[in-house]
């Protein structure tokens, strides 16, 4: 057990966080036959869109994989609402011989069965990828990736989360023939576990007492920024808002005034346009700006956490998040909360 001023820190979503490396490294080697294979069957498809469906976390995720499709393979990605298929059974005809990106760590959410039933009852091509490859979501699929993240006991999820985004990156290297991006899988391990070792705990007298926040994000670390607002949400009962940099000036930046919390998780790719701009006017506004990037871009913040500007950017997207893990565990505690168990909240999340 680790001592830390404001309690224990040796907590089941610490633990949990601190494998995703091994876990990560262990998925791409034991997935690099069904991804190649994947790979070639959805470059035969030449499908004229994609899709995702997801719900909380693993919506995140999905929009993760939205960015890699649209950048990497020039493939239009579209957000499938679970409802559509599960309550109103109404999934478009359109959507024969289209994939279907099912995200789910459990595999057993009622809705997303439903929805990726109704889908395949259209045509759909489901790539279900899941924690539990026993769960309906992988048996049903027709192609099944496993993200080998082992058991997820906290109810915050983490290393699967991690997973599912190396998983993606790994699916979208081989689906697009992007060689750099393959080239850049084999340092996965090597990056996350700097991510591990990266101290964020400086933010959290910055944030401890906040009631309401923003979290900034644009391309790549946009969704990045959406599961770190969510897990403020969920473990430390913060109420955090996730917006892109480049739409946060249109109205959200009125919110913000002075001892106000901003966190920005900048982006290594061209994406950093008018970052450092951006948070220039949050400070002149007297905001606490945390933020991490290049450091040209957060010379800006009130307070820089350390990064990695010296890796792929999408696999430096991740290692944020796989950072910002040890930060909100920090500041769960710090607030009086267990993370590993938030209030109203259960592992599997049965909506119908």
């Amino acid at each position: 057990m680790t001592d830390h001023p404001d309690g224990p820190v040796d907590t089941l979503m610490a633990r949990e966080t601190a494998e995703a490396p091994d876990r990560c490294e262990t998925q791409i080697a034991r997935n690099a036959d069904v991804m190649r294979e994947a790979g070639q069957r959805l470059r035969a498809l030449a499908p004229p869109f994609a899709a995702t469906l997801a719900r909380g976390s693993s919506d995140q995720a999905a929009a993760f994989a939205k960015i890699l499709l649209e950048t990497r393979a020039a493939i239009p990605t579209l957000s499938h609402a679970p409802s559509i298929g599960s309550l109103y059974r109404a999934t478009s005809p359109l959507f024969k011989g289209v994939p279907l990106i099912a995200i789910s760590q459990s595999g057993r959410s009622p809705d997303l069965i439903a929805a990726a039933e109704d889908a395949q009852r259209q045509g759909a091509l489901l790539v279900s990828i899941v924690n539990d490859a026993a769960s309906p979501l992988a048996e049903m699929a027709d192609i099944c990736i496993p993200i080998h993240a082992g058991p997820e006991k906290s109810v915050a999820a983490t290393k699967s989360f991690i997973g599912t985004l190396v998983a993606l990156t790994h699916l979208i290297a081989e689906w697009s023939g992007d060689e750099g991006l393959k080239a850049a899988l084999p340092t996965v391990g090597d990056v996350l576990r700097r991510a591990v070792a990266a101290d964020w705990s400086d933010a959290v007298p910055l944030l401890r007492d906040a009631s309401n926040m923003l979290v900034l994000g644009r391309g790549l670390t946009l969704p990045i920024a959406g599961e770190a607002a969510l897990k403020f949400k969920e473990t430390s009962n913060l109420h955090a808002e996730a917006f892109s940099i480049a739409e946060v000036a249109h109205g959200p930046m009125t919110l913000i005034g002075e001892g106000d919390p901003v966190l920005a998780l900048g982006p290594m790719d061209e994406a950093r346009a008018g970052l450092r701009e951006r948070l220039e006017d949050f400070r002149a506004r007297g905001a606490q700006v945390i933020a991490t990037g290049h450091p040209d871009d957060v010379a800006a913040a009130t307070l820089a956490l350390p990064g990695q500007i010296d890796v792929h950017p999408i696999i430096g997207a991740i290692a944020q998040i796989q950072s910002f893990y040890g930060l909100a565990n920090a500041l769960s505690l710090a607030r009086g909360r267990n993370p590993d168990k938030p209030p109203h909240l259960a592992k599997v999340t049965r909506t119908l």
